[in-house]
This record gives C-alpha cells, sequence and structure tokens, in this order.
C-alpha cells in the first residue's frame, strides 16, 4: 500500500466545529429554560382570578367594569354620555377633544361620538339649548346630531 505524498487535512475541525459544539449543547438548554417560563406564566388551574394578566385587567376593572371587552372609543362615548346628563354638552364636548387630542387613534371615531352627544343633547336639553353648546369639535358632528335627533 503506497501512500500519497500530499497532506491530507480534516474539513471542520476549526473554530466552526466549536462553535457548533457549543450551539449543540446550549440551544436546547435555552429552549427548555424558555419553554418552562412560558409555562409557569400560564394559568393552568383555569380560574382567571390567579393569572397575571386577570391582576392587571382586575387593575383597570375597577374603573369601567366592562372596559375590557370593549373598544376604547365605546368606553369614551359612553363615559362623555353621562357626563353630558351630569354636567352640560360643552363640558363632554371639552372631554371629548382632550382624548382625541391624548390619543389620535380616537379621531376616525369622533365624529360618530360628537353626534351621540348632540342626539342625547336634545333628549336632555332640548333643541334649542342644545344647539347653543354646539363647538367646533370634530367638524359639525355635535350640531348634526342635534339637528338629527331634532327632526
Amino acid at each position: 500500500m503506497k501512500h500519497s505524498a500530499t497532506r491530507q487535512t480534516r474539513r471542520g475541525r476549526g473554530p466552526a466545529l466549536r462553535i457548533g459544539r457549543s450551539l449543540a449543547f446550549v440551544l436546547p438548554v435555552v429552549l427548555v429554560l424558555s419553554g418552562t417560563l412560558a409555562v409557569t406564566r400560564v394559568d393552568w388551574s383555569g380560574d382567571p382570578a390567579d393569572s397575571m394578566l386577570a391582576a392587571s385587567e382586575a387593575a383597570s376593572s375597577k374603573t369601567a367594569p366592562r372596559a375590557a371587552t370593549r373598544a376604547p372609543h365605546e368606553v369614551l362615548r359612553d363615559r362623555l354620555l353621562t357626563e353630558l346628563q351630569e354636567e352640560d354638552p360643552g363640558t363632554a364636548l371639552t372631554h371629548l377633544q382632550q382624548a382625541v387630542n391624548e390619543r389620535p387613534s380616537l379621531a376616525d371615531h369622533c365624529a360618530t361620538i360628537a353626534r351621540a352627544l348632540g342626539r342625547a343633547a336634545v333628549k336632555v336639553y332640548g333643541p334649542k339649548r342644545a344647539q347653543s353648546y354646539s363647538r367646533p369639535v370634530c367638524d359639525t358632528a355635535f350640531a348634526s346630531g342635534v339637528l338629527a335627533a331634532h327632526g
């Protein structure tokens, strides 16, 4: 048997092999630990009061019991309608404008909320007095709500 004069090199015995072996050891450990952490955060008892999410929802639901299941614009509309009845439409319109300024995502619903306030104002104050509270919040949506409820 004759050996060749050229020297053969072994492929894969450099830094790539060391990295591969390190990953082969570390990756399963990381996956097991992350899976264990994910499983411990899930409420397996079936009681929603025990879960971490339920605790954060309970803190926010003290102010509005059904706020967790309703859209923010619906919560705002109901709060402003209550405020309109307890105070006046001017205060409700001011708070509507402030809410839209603070959360621009509510701007899409501003006109419908203002119309609902206009219709409610007619029921509470009558058409003439309700129209006196009209201001340029969400264009003229409040005024169109007053007109729709009156006409």
